[in-house]
């Protein structure tokens, strides 16, 4: 059993003057600030997320010595990243994690999880190849139909947005991006109703938002083609693109993208623009307008819904239009156009809980696997959100589960037989734990049929 030597003894005992009673000190290898961490393990068990991630990597070890499995390895990458170790630098520390080296499983219950350079070796080696970079980037997707086979939705809502992710060095594929006025990656997203992380992709920093839309968009519509539920689909208006309302049509999805304004268009609602002759003075004034519209490269005429508001204290009305084939009234198409907002808060919750914007590799691909390891670390987050949670939690955020429910201080105490956890109940009671690890146990998908 390891016992990490680092303030174990006297030699790592201080005192403070305020209180001379009082003693600090460090068992590195007994104490873990991320407690909660367990939680997601019973959910990763629940669920079988990382076996279905095992059966889809593929190991490129040639040698028989390996110390850690690969699920094992992979399990690091992702547990680490969700309590927010965004990179492998952290990993000397994190293996002697007694909460991180149960995670981890097999040897590292006993001994120490994967170092930094085996986590590097790891993620920018035996997960960059080309085999693995494609399954990397198929796995939230079958992460999200596991959690659908505990919770079938009768309906799926995509969202598909780009986002920036900063970049301060000279990795491969960065450029300036004029929109966003720094250099950076421009990375894609596709988003279910849930929050949860359909799929991504990491493009060029100088490319248009809805460059390789395609292919990634495709896989999602690919997974939900048999499946007997409505399909809906939002984007703005980046996504304006004749090819993907085609493609949207043939699959049946109900769409609502935006359009930017034209001479055409304005002219179809010139009536309403019109000033009123009373202007609201402490309420927003909301006029729609739906009509046929033809743009010189669409095959056939779409329906467009217009919204014009007059705010107060403003001169001219704010206009936009949204290209759609649902069969609503206008109001009701523009408010669930609306929600596609809920987008945006993803991809903040992303880049500030699991720190989605660290891709600090050299290499293109390295960056590629992270980004997709990130992925998988949100969906773990997302999924836990999705169960029957007690009221106490039910509404937090990821970057609240992870500060409040993660954050945990947990003491490992070990038996010949037994491991004990003994957890520090601050933002969280025994109570609720208890509450929320039934809900993860009620999450067991039922078995499918041979």
């Amino acid at each position: 059993m390891l016992d990490h030597p680092s303030g174990a003894g006297s030699e790592g005992d201080f005192r403070v003057d305020f209180d001379p009673r009082v003693r600090l000190e460090f068992h590195g290898s007994k104490i873990s600030s991320d407690g909660g961490l367990l939680l997601f393990r019973e959910l990763d068990k629940t669920l079988g997320l990382h076996d279905l991630a095992g059966r889809s990597l593929r190991d490129t070890r040639t040698g028989k010595n390996g110390i850690h499995n690969f699920v094992g390895l992979l399990r690091q990458s992702t547990f680490g990243r969700l309590a927010g170790y965004p990179d492998v630098n952290d990993a000397d520390r994190l293996s002697r994690d007694p909460v991180m080296r149960q995670i981890v499983g097999g040897r590292a219950v006993d001994n120490q999880a994967a170092s930094t350079s085996q986590m590097a070796r790891f993620e920018t080696d035996i997960l960059a190849s080309d085999h693995n970079r494609d399954a990397l980037a198929d796995l939230p997707g079958q992460w999200i139909d596991a959690m659908h086979d505990a919770q079938p939705p009768k309906w799926i809502t995509l969202d598909m947005d780009s986002s920036v992710s900063p970049t301060h060095g000279d990795q491969e594929g960065t450029a300036w991006n004029g929109h966003f006025g720094c250099k950076c990656y421009h990375p894609l997203f596709v988003f279910n109703q849930f929050s949860d992380l359909e799929c991504c992709a990491l493009r060029k920093g100088n490319v248009h938002s809805a460059d390789g839309y395609k292919e990634v968009l495709a896989p999602v519509i690919a997974r939900y083609k048999t499946l007997d539920l409505l399909r809906f689909f939002r984007a703005d208006a980046a996504f304006a693109i004749p090819e993907l309302y085609k493609t949207l049509e043939a699959e049946g999805y109900f769409y609502a993208i935006r359009l930017k304004g034209n001479a055409v268009l304005q002219e179809a609602i010139s009536h309403i623009l019109k000033r009123p002759v009373v202007c609201p003075t402490n309420y927003v004034r909301r006029v729609y307008h739906d009509f046929e519209y033809r743009a010189a490269s669409w095959e056939k005429a779409r329906r467009v819904i217009a919204k014009v508001e007059w705010h107060p204290g403003d001169l001219f009305p704010r206009v936009g239009f949204v290209v759609t084939n649902l069969p609503m009234e206008p109001d009701w198409i523009i408010r669930f156009y609306n929600q596609r907002g809920t987008a945006e808060q993803h991809i903040k919750e992303g880049k500030y809980a699991i720190n989605w914007t660290r891709l600090s590799c050299k290499r293109f691909r390295d960056n590629e696997v992270r980004l997709q390891l990130h992925a998988l670390a949100y969906n773990l987050g997302s999924f836990l959100q999705r169960a029957d949670l007690p009221e106490e939690v039910a509404d937090w955020s990821l970057t609240s589960i992870q500060s409040r429910l993660i954050k945990i201080g947990a003491r490992v105490v070990r038996h010949a037989r037994k491991i004990t956890f003994q957890l520090a109940e601050v933002a969280v009671s025994g109570h609720v734990f208890w509450q929320i690890l039934t809900a993860i146990r009620a999450l067991k998908p039922p078995p499918r049929p041979a």
